[in-house]
């Protein structure tokens, strides 16, 4: 009875800590609440499954507790109870996995009117690229990545001469416009994660993956690295900064472009020769 008592204690005092702890997710500052909503759900089916487990384990404990004169019985197979559990287990399976295809659909299906930016994920820090006026991002290719076009952008592509550059500088974003994320890396696996957007997604070398949210809250929000990409992972951070348009629009026009900062980079280096 000890035994079963202790087991039942465990089992009703996580519950409760549950319901009542102190720590939950931050609030949610895009459109992405349906994730919280699936995580839910999935806490409600595992929880149940938890306190159907635990439960039937202090029965268990109670019910064929030691008796000198009991003999167990040998029971190797039971068809009819694997068949039920087959069933409850497949159930259960469906129920955690059919909402989240739903909503990652919506993660994956961009709408028309968003515009796009570029992440880029370098050990250990983060690069933006925005479009400039022409609203199009020009080309790149990992045979122009160097010091001075670290994401690689073409200069033969007219569309990339007026792209705005930001390195190592806070990103803002408008306010109640979706955004298309286009993620890429230059070396090892990162992950480009803002906890109070719900978003996230892994960047792997070679490729360009993508997500897309709205912001709807004006604020600032730390960015992430949420996969190990080496020693100085812990300090691989940035900001986000939500606008209205206005302000928006004057941070917009004081960012460098691409040809400003090939410009710059250029006349440094001729001032360093010359000395």
């Amino acid at each position: 009875m000890i035994v079963a008592l202790i087991f039942l204690l465990v089992l009703v005092g996580s519950v409760v800590f549950h319901i009542f702890t102190p720590w939950w997710w931050t609030s949610v500052a895009s459109n992405w609440g349906s994730i919280d909503d699936t995580i839910i759900l999935t806490f409600w089916v595992t929880g149940f499954v938890f306190i159907a487990v635990g439960l039937f384990m202090v029965y268990c404990i109670w019910k064929f507790k030691y008796k000198k004169d009991r003999r167990s019985e040998y029971k190797p197979e039971d068809s009819k109870l694997e068949f039920r559990l087959t069933i409850i287990t497949t159930l259960g399976v469906a129920a955690l996995l059919a909402p989240g295809l739903f909503v990652w659909n919506k993660y994956v299906t961009v709408p028309k009117d968003a515009y796009q930016i570029e992440v880029l994920a370098y050990q250990w820090a983060w690069g933006y690229r925005l479009p400039g006026k022409d609203d199009k991002l020009g080309k790149t290719d990992i045979k122009n990545i160097n010091d001075k076009n670290p994401f690689g952008i073409s200069s033969q592509d007219v569309n990339g001469i007026d792209d705005i550059v930001i390195l190592n500088e806070p990103l803002h974003l408008l306010k109640n416009r979706p955004v298309k994320v286009l993620l890429r890396s230059t070396d090892v696996l990162h992950n480009f994660y803002v906890p109070q957007f719900r978003g996230k997604m892994d960047m792997l070398p070679g490729s360009v993956t993508y997500y897309w949210f709205e912001p709807i809250k004006i604020g600032t929000f730390e960015v992430l690295c949420a996969e190990f990409c080496g020693t100085g992972h812990y300090a691989m951070r940035s900001k986000v900064i939500v606008d209205e348009e206005k302000n928006y629009n004057e941070w917009l026009s004081k960012q460098k472009t691409y040809e400003q900062v090939v410009l710059e980079s250029t006349h440094k280096t001729k001032v360093k020769l010359n000395k």
